[in-house]
């Protein structure tokens, strides 16, 4: 199924989204949530990866919401073959999957966030502002799973960090570091180490610059993947 609704005279600080899902009872909910926000505006939807890349190469959607569990090809395969092609569309994967591998494996793909499904409306919502807007967005419970299984396989010792941290990031900026591998925000990471937010800010963009990565979700993936936190 491709369904495409383009309006001509959509707002022009709308984000426009394409929804990739294959169960119709899932893709209908998303759908009805994505229409009654008037911040969005739905551009079209796909049941599987192949309908995913045509319809993100011709309506260029803003943000795409992104299912693994696809027909034909999986939304990770669809991600990376959307990124390769070019086009600057944010994509947030959308998914029941919480496996530390699917994780791993979709943001390698280039997706720019990871919710899970469940999640609720408020927090949808802010996780297709923040990919809108560059920012990343990694769901906290994936954080933890993550997180968890890292810590579990004792690689994130104290010695093994500081022998990883190769990038010349300050005891405060692997602190920043930890916590944004947490899921927090700037705010909650404000008010965590008792500091402002322009210095919390401060810190993460230099935290971006010494890890030579353009947002906080990749950053997050890199800490992880290193052992940096």
């Amino acid at each position: 199924m491709m369904n495409m609704e383009i309006n001509q005279n959509i707002a022009e600080n709308t984000i426009k989204i394409l929804l990739v899902e294959d169960h119709i009872m899932a893709r209908m909910g998303t759908a009805l949530f994505i229409k009654n926000n008037p911040d969005f505006y739905l551009l079209g939807q796909a049941e599987d990866g192949l309908q995913a890349i045509d319809l993100a190469l011709r309506l260029k959607p803003d943000v795409i919401l992104m299912d693994i569990g696809l027909p034909k090809i999986d939304g990770i395969e669809a991600t990376k073959k959307i990124k390769d092609s070019g086009l600057e569309t944010s994509i947030l994967m959308l998914t029941s999957r919480e496996a530390r591998e699917d994780v791993f494996a979709a943001l390698s793909a280039g997706a720019d966030g990871y919710i899970m499904k469940g999640s609720n409306l408020e927090t949808l919502t802010s996780a297709i502002k923040s990919v809108s807007q560059k920012a990343g967005w990694l769901d906290p419970m994936i954080a933890r799973i993550v997180l968890g299984n890292i810590q579990n396989g004792g690689i994130t010792e104290k010695k093994e960090r500081s022998e990883n941290n190769v990038y010349g990031l300050t005891k405060k900026e692997l602190e920043v570091l930890s916590l944004l591998s947490e899921g927090l925000t700037n705010q909650e990471i404000s008010e965590k180490l008792v500091i402002s937010i322009s210095t919390t800010k401060a810190h993460v963009h230099n935290i971006l610059q010494k890890l030579y990565l353009e947002d906080r979700t990749k950053a997050v993936v890199k800490a992880i993947k290193e052992g940096l936190v």
